[in-house]
């Protein structure tokens, strides 16, 4: 049964397993202090056009976030985010465990709002109530949806009104920055935010992200940090090289324009036969809403992950396409979709 249930069930691209194969037998200093990482990080400061940016190396999306989140936070602050936001739905608690409440406010479209940020602070008006600092957003959200640059501009202006940071957790950032509906770039992104992610290991990478601070506010002492939460990475060049790859001939933005045009194919496919979905498709996550039957059938078939039922007798199914779905793939579900209508 193939799987369309993630965008990671696969070891890596075969450009990140050959570069880190070609490793073999290279000997580095740890921690991120040897040559090669930092020329890594200048690739990546140079192509986000920030140069002074600090960059940091992580495994994972969960410990980026929380890593990051608890660094620049106060202990009696908080962060707000949506409510289908990761930090609140699918981290365990990790943010509320390092000492900061999550602040969650609701949103269909999956995207935080200025209107939101000004809602949680006429309720956190005095220090009776944890004071929100931080606003969290993701870009593609946890159901696909993507930033417009005027959002994120709205975005930033209402965080330098009420002086608060703004975070990007960029888990899925190649699908959503070549989405057809994304007139931004990861340039502007670097402008416009105090810190953000890339994140690898949904596009590709064996398991690698990378934290861009950029306010200089935030950067004094970081390294204790990751230090103290576990982040800090004795085999950190192994990390740098997969980005190595990413970061050269902008495979990264090539595969986020792959995975896009596999999802699109399946939205079309949906859309041709009638049926709706529980958020608008605009990158590599698709939440299909059918009738609970055809649900149950198309999951004999396939991997896929059911989110919900949002109305009597229908099912929200959620597909996601990876940089190893291939055409045959795709060609083959629609002949099997077809078959079960």
């Amino acid at each position: 049964m193939y799987s369309f249930q993630n965008d990671y069930n696969e070891i890596a691209h075969p450009a990140v397993m050959k570069a880190l194969n070609d490793l073999v037998g290279s000997r580095f200093d740890g921690y991120g202090t040897d040559k090669y990482t930092q020329q890594i990080a200048e690739k990546i400061k140079s192509r986000i056009g920030r140069t002074d940016a600090d960059i940091h190396f992580f495994n994972g999306g969960t410990i980026t976030n929380l890593t990051a989140i608890s660094h620049v936070l106060r202990p009696h602050q908080a962060v707000i985010a949506v409510d289908s936001g990761h930090i609140a739905t699918h981290e365990t608690g990790a943010i509320e465990a390092t000492g900061h409440k999550v602040l969650t406010v609701s949103s269909d479209s999956g995207k935080l709002e200025p209107k939101h940020i000004q809602a949680v602070l006429a309720e956190h008006s005095d220090e009776h109530a944890v004071q929100p600092k931080l606003a969290y957003i993701s870009n593609s959200t946890e159901i696909g949806t993507v930033y417009r640059k005027h959002e994120l501009q709205a975005l930033r202006e209402a965080c330098d009104q009420y002086g608060l940071w703004l975070f990007m957790d960029g888990a899925r950032l190649a699908s959503g920055l070549m989405s057809n509906k994304s007139d931004l770039t990861i340039e502007e992104i670097a402008q416009m935010t105090d810190m953000f992610y890339i994140g690898g290991t949904k596009i590709g990478a064996f398991s690698a992200e990378v934290l861009v601070l950029l306010n200089p506010a935030l950067k004094s002492d970081f390294r204790y940090t990751l230090k103290q939460k576990g982040a800090l990475q004795a085999k950190c060049w192994l990390l740098a090289a997969q980005f190595d790859v990413l970061f050269s001939d902008d495979l990264f933005f090539q595969l986020g324009a792959y995975v896009n045009d596999k999802a699109t194919q399946l939205v079309n496919l949906f859309e041709e036969k009638g049926f709706g979905f529980l958020a608008p498709p605009e990158s590599n996550q698709i939440f299909v809403v059918l009738p609970n039957e055809l649900a149950t059938k198309l999951m004999s078939y396939y991997v896929l992950r059911k989110i919900c039922e949002p109305e009597a007798g229908k099912s929200c199914l959620r597909l996601c396409t990876s940089w190893s779905t291939t055409q045959e793939d795709v060609d083959r579900f629609i002949s099997t979709f077809n078959s079960l209508i």
